[in-house]
């Protein structure tokens, strides 16, 4: 439910193609570029950290949106990259997303 909300949020911010990955094998056969990418620290009770390194590599902006609560160690890896604790604002992660692009956020609803 949360990652049709997710999907919805993005829509009536402007995103036009939204995939939703369930678990990370569907993440990573995904074969067009991204644009931008929302993770979960844990997806389908896989760690998704690998995935997030790739986007990196690849430049691909991205955010962390995530109930799992050893953050400082986790992300440590991943300076500069936005973090999201659940549960969050709409207006939080549409701002994160924008952030990742290095432009400041616009007025937007949540």
């Amino acid at each position: 439910m949360i990652a049709f909300d997710v999907e919805q949020l993005c829509r009536d911010n402007g995103a036009q193609d939204i995939v939703i990955a369930s678990n990370l094998r569907d993440a990573q056969n995904i074969s067009q570029p991204f644009d931008v990418a929302i993770i979960d620290v844990m997806l389908d009770g896989e760690p998704t950290l690998d995935f997030a390194k790739g986007l990196e590599a690849s430049g691909v902006p991205f955010v962390f949106a995530t109930g799992y609560d050893r953050i400082d160690e986790i992300f440590s890896g991943f300076p500069g990259v936005g973090l999201i604790s659940k549960p969050y604002s709409g207006t939080d992660l549409v701002e994160a997303v924008v952030a990742s692009f290095g432009k400041p956020a616009s007025s937007t609803d949540g």
